[in-house]
C-alpha cells in the first residue's frame, strides 16, 4: 500500500531509529494547481513512526497511530524529503512511562522539506503506546 503514496524509503538505520523518505512530483500525485497533493504527502508520512516503534519496542507493546495535524506551508513542486527519528533517550523514556502508566500518547513532529531545506509541510503525529497485556485487558473490558 505504501507504494501508492508515490514516496520511497531511501534510508533506514540499522537500529530503525532513523528513516528517510523522498517523494517526487508526477502524474500520480500532482494536484490541480501543479504541486504535490497534500493527501499524498500525508499518506507518505502516515505509517512510518508507528512501524518504527512497533519494530523498536517489540512484542510486549501495542502501538497505534491516533491522530495527525497537518500544516502545509508552501507548494511542493520538486522532490521533497522527510526524516523520522527516535533518539535512544526517547525510546528509554517511552518504555519507562509505559512501565509506570501502562499506556501513553506521544506527539512526534516531522517536516517534509525540499532540496533547499525549505519546509513544505509539517505533521504533528500522535501515537498511542501501551503495554500489550494491559491493552488486551482494556479491550476485553470494553466487550
Amino acid at each position: 500500500m505504501y507504494r501508492r503514496t508515490t514516496a520511497k524509503i531511501i534510508e533506514v538505520s540499522d537500529d530503525l531509529h532513523k528513516v528517510v523518505i523522498s517523494m517526487t512530483i508526477n502524474w500520480k500525485n500532482k494536484n490541480y494547481a501543479g504541486s504535490i497533493f497534500g493527501g499524498s504527502m500525508l499518506a507518505a508520512t502516515d505509517p512510518i513512526y508507528m512501524i518504527q516503534l512497533i519494530q523498536i519496542l517489540g512484542d510486549d507493546y501495542v502501538v497505534w497511530d491516533k491522530a495527525v495535524e497537518a500544516r502545509y506551508k508552501r507548494p511542493a513542486k520538486s522532490r521533497i524529503y522527510g526524516e523520522f527519528i527516535f533518539s535512544h533517550d526517547e525510546i528509554t523514556k517511552i518504555k519507562e512511562n509505559v512501565r509506570n502508566r501502562n499506556e501513553l500518547d506521544i506527539v512526534k513532529t516531522m517536516s517534509l522539506v525540499d532540496d533547499k531545506q525549505n519546509i513544505i509541510a509539517t505533521f504533528n503525529k500522535t501515537l498511542y503506546i501501551a503495554d500489550k497485556a494491559y491493552y488486551k485487558q482494556k479491550i476485553k473490558q470494553r466487550n
